[in-house]
């Protein structure tokens, strides 16, 4: 499968997600089926780049979270901020429940990499973008997050705020602090030249695709 290749569509509206979740949690099943129907992909791909063989139960906890969030939900933000702010935390937990002894991960300053030493790269099917989740899985967790879930999802600035309860401001900073590591990053992954080469194609492409948007520059 190609990470990020597939986003929902922007025919969605986020007036009807906020009714679906209200109605939800007013006991309509259905309701949730749709939402899970619509997000459940998404919410996959943002576990499979971060602990690959726990996707599955991973997805399982966030929906069940969203679920049960009655009276949460206050309606600022679009229900899929919530959503993936509520799936960053269900990941949180999880690297807190792998941590035995220490403090409890960072996801500010530790990478994937320093959290699950060995983290799979299984999640992208071609050769640069494994290149390019192997130098995602480098820098901080959050900034991996970041760079993904607006990217890959299409989250605006204003959503990534909301899924990291900062302003703006703070997201554009971080953005722009996120991309630099990430070059760095790519910089030092072990690669042949060529292939070095069509995955910094794939990153140019990657940003390009967010001009068109509100993007975090």
């Amino acid at each position: 499968m190609l990470v990020g290749s597939q986003r929902v569509s922007s025919k969605t509206s986020p007036d009807d997600d906020a009714r679906l979740l209200r109605a939800w949690h007013d006991g309509d099943k259905r309701a949730g089926q749709t939402l899970i129907r619509r997000y459940h992909e998404p919410v996959a791909r943002f576990f499979r780049t971060k602990a690959y063989h726990h996707t599955d139960d991973l997805v399982q906890r966030t929906w069940l979270s969203l679920a049960e969030s009655h009276g949460r939900f206050s309606g600022e933000a679009s229900v899929r901020a919530f959503l993936f702010g509520i799936a960053r935390n269900v990941l949180f937990e999880f690297y807190r429940s792998q941590k035995k002894h220490g403090a409890a991960p960072d996801f500010a300053v530790q990478s994937l990499v320093d959290l699950a030493p060995g983290v799979s790269t299984q999640a992208a099917a071609r050769s640069e973008m494994r290149v390019l989740l192997q130098a995602l899985q480098r820098i901080p967790a959050d900034l991996q997050s970041l760079l993904e879930l607006h990217y890959w999802e299409g989250l605006s600035v204003e959503e990534l705020g909301a899924v990291f309860h900062v302003s703006a401001g703070t997201i554009k900073s971080r953005m722009h602090r996120a991309r630099g590591l990430l070059k760095d990053e790519m910089a030092r992954v072990p690669a042949a030249d060529e292939l070095r080469a069509s995955t910094q194609t794939l990153y140019a492409n990657w940003i390009g695709i967010a001009a068109g948007r509100s993007d975090a520059r």
